[in-house]
């Protein structure tokens, strides 16, 4: 059967048939304000900011492995003060609430977590001192002070998991997790830990060495630090090898720097040569 087509269509000049309100086509902008409220929480760069979980550790203990522990640092970048580990076992049944990584959380919600972990976990704190950072350079003191706090814990971990790409020399299992102060929670617990530790050992360096400024910056490279460092020189604080300081030790204190030792320099060297040896020339010369 042949449907006349016409019959569909309205006449000409006949009214527009009314839409109702409900069936109405929603404005091209209210389509849209959901993806713009989306991008908006997720930020500038378009990144979504997920807090830490105790999945993984969870998991581990639905297999029948615990303890399970985090550990973090806080201190690698500043130059002056020490690096301060920190190792946490939290309580499956007692997690404070509003646990994340320390340097997204401000400095009054640390101090109040740092009180509510101390409380309810098993916890750990290790200090790398200046000394040994310039021994053994900051990597290697920043692994030591972690290593460190997993061994002082209360109770023996059976799993560790470490922030960053290092995994630990531990006697138990350890997991290495690249942004784990932001994954895993036992790691957020453990930064937290050393974060407001380490604060507070810089706080009271301040009153030791006034002029700095630890109590504000905490040892970081910010201009004030630097400025500092330029007019009143080094202390026994700061880090030898760092640049900057290195160049007010120079600038201060110049007969402690050793001088280069120049690779290119030409040494005379004297030779004796024996006269009487005979060198039998080449036939062909």
């Amino acid at each position: 059967m042949i449907r006349d087509q016409s019959a569909k269509k309205p006449a000409k000049g006949a009214p527009k048939k009314a839409v109702p309100e409900n069936k109405k086509a929603a404005p091209k902008n209210e389509k849209a304000a959901p993806k713009k409220i989306a991008k908006a929480l997720a930020g500038a760069k378009g990144a979504i900011i997920v807090a830490p979980s105790f999945r993984r550790e969870r998991a581990l203990i639905k297999r029948g492995v615990w303890p399970v522990a985090g550990c973090d640092e806080a201190g690698r970048g500043p130059l002056a003060g020490p690096v301060v580990a920190a190792a946490v076992i939290l309580d499956p049944d007692r997690i404070p609430r509003g646990i994340d990584d320390s340097k997204r959380l401000t400095a009054e919600e640390r101090e109040r977590l740092f009180d509510k972990i101390c409380a309810t976990a098993q916890v750990s704190v290790a200090v790398a001192s200046r000394a040994r950072i310039d021994r053994d350079n900051i990597l290697r003191a920043s692994l030591w002070a972690l290593k460190r706090a997993v061994v002082a814990l209360p109770e023996q971990p059976r799993h560790v998991f470490v922030d960053g790409r290092d995994r630990l020399d531990t006697a138990c299992d350890c997991e290495a997790v690249i942004g784990g102060d932001g994954i895993v929670l036992s790691i957020a617990a453990a930064s937290i830990i050393a974060k407001v530790t380490r604060d507070r050992l810089m706080c009271a360096l301040a009153q030791d060495c006034p002029g700095y400024g630890f109590e504000q910056h905490k040892g970081y490279a910010v201009p004030e630090h630097l400025h500092a460092l330029n007019r009143l020189g080094p202390t026994v604080h700061h880090r030898s090898f760092f640049a900057p300081v290195a160049a007010a030790r120079a600038k201060h204190m110049p007969w402690t720097v050793e001088p280069a030792q120049d690779l290119f320099a030409v040494t005379e060297i004297g030779l004796q040569v024996d006269t009487s040896l005979e060198v039998d020339a080449p036939a062909n010369l």
